[in-house]
């Protein structure tokens, strides 16, 4: 229960006569008062509106209070105190104070907002920010001190300072502005140790200003977006004026995606292409197209349909995932389905609707609240090296493969193990492989599990990048890439496998990797190894480029440290089919302890050389060059037909 004030109501009743006059005489000193008290959060161009709205609405709340019952008693005023205490004055301040002290209180539903608490209709500027002169240090921090107190003690202090009140005085002023404790905002404002004639500063100022313009690109973009706005409303509502039956059988697009008949046959389960189990061997494609339908659930309508619908809209409880560049729209008419069946523990649905392949995963009983999970990946311009196999699954570290009718034989590679024979990955009879560690979400890079696909016409190596489709990884020349075979290939590779992070969930189709140089280092230290790694993706556009570095090792094969990332580039055409040359250096420094400069470039190099902290020339494409720590070159190298190429990043 709220207590009984200490004394009674300072305030007397005052006509709109008496609070018109103090509001033109005293109109400044109002106006400061309510930019002193309004919370600091505001803006400075937003204070000086909402004090000068403050002091303006004042009076409209003395005309709506009705004439005066009698003569007012002055209040008592301080030695020396100049403002005069009419009770015209002391109405309209005690309005402005009730405005300000309300602008600072948070917006709840429970409760009625006041109107001080939105931003003012009037006065307004358009174009133009306002603000007040700037101050000194001591008004910069007596601005600091007043932001850190609440609004009534704002008005405590600004009231003693400012007015020239006693504490007494403050105590009624503040109770009749609806403050619920005075005595506390007094005690708080007995904090602010700044000398109360900053009061008076133009810092503080409503009413002497300064104009500055607003952010103009900002307001230029808001006008395009409204201009954009106001444009599609009027069309929207010339369409939705149109005679006739508007959006029904007449109109010329249908108005929900369920009512379109293309869109009806895409989420009908019964309409889904399904694939016999021998077309793969007559068909004219080998991709996915080719792929039969498998999976223990074909026939669940259900799963099937609740699979079609999350594609069409998926809701809040389901995580979706994209490769870039995938579009992640709505089935395009029906599509085909290649897999629904029970994996682990989830019912899993694939689709192929000729240019993406889309993964539908529910808990196998179905519940709702545990969410489900619609991931989208691009597969267009797929071939029988490409479409070999899809992830059904991953959970928990660990991927499932689905394989490709033509597989005929599935087996895990530890590709930093190039010693190591691969062993046997068991298959399900539709397909299914059991699971296996990915390395694409695998901490650290102690081991990476690439599996191998053999069919008729070859055995090829993919691993998991974080993507429904594996990436399938190759060997040699941009001109003559092939499938990984061969004891050195694969001890190239286990120095390489660990690079492949760097194009991880990057939407990839291959990695090719190939030695194109090596260089046998200074003072005898053995030969190094100059690769190129290149990630072409599922899109066309975004490849990455990796240059690397290996120098010699006395470990044994499988425990060799990896490359060393040179340098490397995106969206760049060295070391593809269309600028097979690479070139790239670092710097080297030999067991003896000295530092060199070294460079190599692909077989198109007929001479290299460095510029900048470091200089050299050579023919041929190899150089190496005595530099010391921390040095930097510049590399350029021209080609065998004269052209000059740098280097590569």
């Amino acid at each position: 229960m709220r207590p009984l004030p200490e004394v009674p109501s300072a305030v007397a009743r005052s006509d709109a006569g008496q609070s018109g006059a103090a509001l033109v005489e005293h109109y400044p000193r109002l106006a400061r008062l309510g930019y002193l008290v309004l919370p600091h959060s505001l803006s400075r161009d937003r204070r000086v509106l909402t004090a000068h709205a403050l002091a303006q609405r004042s009076l409209q709340a003395a005309r709506r209070a009705g004439p005066a019952d009698g003569d007012a008693v002055p209040l008592p005023r301080r030695p020396g105190r100049t403002e005069v205490a009419d009770p015209g004055y002391a109405y309209v301040r005690r309005q402005v104070l009730r405005g300000a002290l309300a602008a600072g209180r948070p917006l709840r539903l429970r409760h009625r907002p006041r109107r001080a608490q939105f931003p003012p209709v009037l006065p307004l500027t358009w174009g133009l920010r306002l603000f007040p002169h700037s101050g000194g240090t001591g008004e910069l921090a007596l601005e600091q001190r007043l932001s850190a107190v609440s609004g009534a003690a704002r008005a405590a202090f600004v009231l003693r300072g400012l007015e020239g009140l006693a504490d007494g005085e403050v105590r009624r002023v503040l109770s009749d502005a609806g403050v619920a404790d005075p005595h506390a905002a007094l005690m708080e404002a007995d904090g602010v140790s700044a000398p109360y004639a900053l009061l008076a500063s133009v810092e503080f100022d409503p009413c002497s200003l300064q104009a500055r313009p607003p952010d103009l690109p900002r307001r230029r973009r808001y006008l395009r977006a409204a201009l954009a706005g106001v444009a599609a409303l009027l069309v929207c509502g010339a369409l939705l004026g149109l005679p006739g039956e508007g959006w029904g059988r007449g109109a010329l697009s249908a108005p929900l995606y369920a009512r379109n008949p293309a869109a009806e046959e895409a989420l009908d389960p019964g309409a889904v292409r399904r694939v016999p189990m021998t077309f793969w061997q007559r068909s004219p494609r080998t991709d996915f197209t080719a792929w039969p339908t498998r999976g223990d659930r074909t026939e669940d309508t259900r799963l099937l349909r609740r699979a079609l619908r999350v594609w069409a809209r998926p809701g809040g409880g389901v995580r979706t995932s994209a490769t870039p560049g995938t579009p992640v729209g709505p089935p395009m008419g029906a599509p085909q389905l290649l897999f629904a069946g029970e994996v682990g523990a989830s019912a899993v649905v694939l689709f192929h609707d000729g240019l993406r392949v889309v993964r539908y995963a529910e808990p196998r009983d179905a519940d709702p609240s545990e969410g489900a999970a619609l991931d989208f990946a691009r597969v267009d311009g797929a071939d029988a090296a490409s479409a070999g196999a899809l992830v059904v699954e991953r959970a928990r570290g660990a991927v499932r493969y689905l394989t490709a009718p033509w597989v005929r034989k599935v087996r895990v590679r530890d590709l930093l193990a190039p010693g190591r024979a691969p062993r046997a990955l068991h298959r399900s009879p539709d397909g299914v492989t059991d699971a296996l560690t990915s390395a694409a979400t695998a901490p650290g890079c102690r081991s990476w599990d690439a599996v191998e696909l053999a069919d008729e016409a070859a055995v090829r190596l993919v691993t998991d990048l974080g993507e429904l489709a594996p990436a399938r990884l190759t060997s040699g020349t941009p001109a003559r890439p092939h499938d990984v075979s061969g004891r050195a290939e694969y001890a190239s590779w286990a120095r390489t496998a660990c690079q492949l992070t760097a194009v991880r969930a990057h939407g990839v189709r291959t990695v090719n990797s190939w030695v194109y140089a090596r260089q046998p280092l200074p003072e005898g230290n053995g030969t190094a190894q100059w690769l190129c790694t290149r990630a072409e993706t599922w899109r066309g556009t975004g490849s990455r480029v990796l240059a690397q570095f290996q120098a010699p090792s006395g470990r044994p094969p499988g425990s060799r440290p990896p490359g060393v990332v040179v340098a490397r580039a995106e969206d760049a055409p060295e070391c593809g089919t269309r600028a097979p040359q690479v070139l790239a250096g670092v710097l080297w420094k030999s067991p003896g302890g000295r530092w060199y400069v070294l460079a190599a470039g692909s077989a198109q190099f007929a001479s290299l050389s460095a510029s900048g902290g470091v200089t050299g020339r050579t023919r041929g494409r190899l150089l190496a060059v005595r530099a010391e720590a921390g040095d930097r070159a510049r590399l350029n190298g021209r080609l065998a037909d004269g052209s000059r190429v740098g280097a590569l990043g």
